[in-house]
């Protein structure tokens, strides 16, 4: 008879087996039967995640300090219990604590009179048991609820754990970061401004040298770095554009996929049309390149449209002095107190939002977006809507093609798109739908036919990551 517990991990191993067919291996599988073993695949793992949580926690139980020798990990030779489960899955002891600190947060409980209780957080529990959330998110999750525990109200932790639980779902885990990063500040504002403090007190850049090569290490805080990231980011993404003009100068035709600019780089800027610098490469020539201007060696004009730092607050935070503000392109929020500093310096633009904010439309008599209209766009998408690049590697287009369609140059009929993902929604069939006319709207992104059969529309741009979208 199978045990009910193991039945979602069986049920997820019959999917994995009927996903891969007669396959020998995965080199034979088509392009439909590697998506569909890869997403049993997925299913799998993170419900097999689940189980090894709860069976970490009864190991930790079993292996409590109080039990001395007799402890389950001393009675088979190891330290404690962490040691032990890293024995025998291979992994980090780090890696074990996590699994051991989630079982624990998310198995059933007792009172003082063997009364049972639901879990510390039950959403997460039943989220590792259907699968929907890895390991990795719901111990990130978890983490934060605990440290929130100190300063919100249970009522608070426990709708950010919904909200966290249900936005996790199909995201990597380095996005449910972003998710649990703007939870923290939510649920806790006043904690925003002391590790600002302790990150500005830890700055430092020390240089040396080595093997011919220059070696730099720098630390500051997020509202410090903002300008340099921003910076460096747009010197990249203006390479790259002057790389695909030059590729298809090279090869006799010019770009014509609507919305795409041929001339964002100055005159008398140019690079080598076999460029095969990587990214890091050409961060590095950017700080370069940078330094080599301010400095007065070279005059000619960076590439850095875009590069403005943008800090956005609510006008409520801003006139009580509560609450916090973003900065376009970074995920770690800042105090107020620091967004009201960086509104007094040049270069940086305060986006003050008061309300739904007012419609910014051209209709069909400009074909590029304005100033203003990007700043909207901006707000709304938070940058690539389909990746999440940050707004000063993307360009503003038309949903419906200016020339193809006659689209309007209106915010219902744009969205900021990296130059990949531009492409890619024009060359594989994706489509775009934007829900509304407000700063508020949602974007849309409705995958193909031949990549989703029910075309389920995808949630894009800040809502993915915003958890009070």
């Amino acid at each position: 008879m199978t045990n009910p517990h193991l039945t979602p991990l069986l049920e997820a191993v019959a999917a994995l087996e009927s996903a891969w067919c007669d396959a020998e291996c995965g080199t034979d599988l088509d392009r439909t039967q590697l998506l569909a073993v890869n997403a049993a695949m997925g299913t799998l793992q993170r419900r097999f995640d689940g189980l090894r949580a709860e069976v970490a926690a009864g190991i930790e139980h079993e292996s409590r300090p109080e039990l001395g020798p007799d402890g389950l990990a001393k009675q088979q030779g190891f330290r404690n219990s962490a040691t032990l489960i890293a024995a025998t899955t291979g992994g980090t002891t780090g890696d074990a604590s996590k699994l051991t600190k989630l079982g624990k947060a998310t198995a059933p409980r007792s009172n003082l009179l063997g009364e049972k209780l639901p879990p510390k957080y039950p959403a997460v529990q039943d989220a590792l048991q259907r699968g929907t959330i890895a390991a990795a998110a719901g111990s990130l999750i978890v983490g934060m609820l605990d440290r929130a525990r100190l300063h919100a109200s249970i009522e608070q932790v426990g709708e950010a754990e919904a909200l966290l639980v249900e936005g996790a779902a199909g995201l990597s885990c380095d996005d449910v970061r972003k998710l649990v990063t703007r939870a923290e500040a939510w649920l806790n504002p006043d904690g925003v401004e002391p590790r600002e403090d302790e990150a500005r007190a830890s700055r430092s850049l020390t240089m040396f040298e080595r093997d011919g090569s220059l070696f730099v290490n720098f630390r500051t805080d997020v509202a410090s770095g903002a300008p340099i990231k921003n910076a460096i980011q747009a010197w990249v993404t203006a390479t790259f554009q002057a790389r695909n003009t030059n590729a298809n100068a090279a090869a006799g035709h010019s770009e014509t996929c609507e919305g795409t600019a041929t001339g964002d780089a100055p005159e008398g800027w140019t690079m080598p049309g076999d460029d095969r610098r990587t990214v890091a490469q050409l961060q590095a020539d950017a700080l370069t390149a940078i330094c080599e201007h301010m400095t007065g060696c070279d005059n000619n004009e960076l590439p850095l449209t875009g590069a403005t730092v943008i800090v956005r607050v609510s006008l409520d935070d801003l006139t009580t002095g509560t609450g916090v503000a973003t900065i376009d392109g970074t995920d770690q929020p800042i105090s107020i107190s620091t967004c009201r500093q960086m509104a007094a310096s040049g270069g940086v633009i305060p986006a003050v939002l008061g309300s739904d904010g007012e419609i910014l439309d051209w209709g069909r008599e400009k074909r590029l977006f304005t100033r203003a209209q990007r700043l909207a766009l901006v707000e709304r998408d938070g940058g690539c809507v389909m990746c999440g690049l940050p707004p000063q590697m993307t360009k503003a287009h038309h949903i419906r093609w200016w020339q193809r369609d006659t689209g309007p140059t209106d915010l219902s009929n744009g969205v900021l798109l990296c130059t990949s993902c531009h492409h890619r929604i024009h060359d594989n069939g994706w489509n775009i739908r934007v829900d509304g006319t407000k700063r508020t709207s949602k974007v849309w992104i409705i995958p193909p036919a031949t990549v989703d059969p029910t075309q389920t529309p995808r949630l894009g741009g800040r809502a993915r990551y915003d958890i009070a979208a």
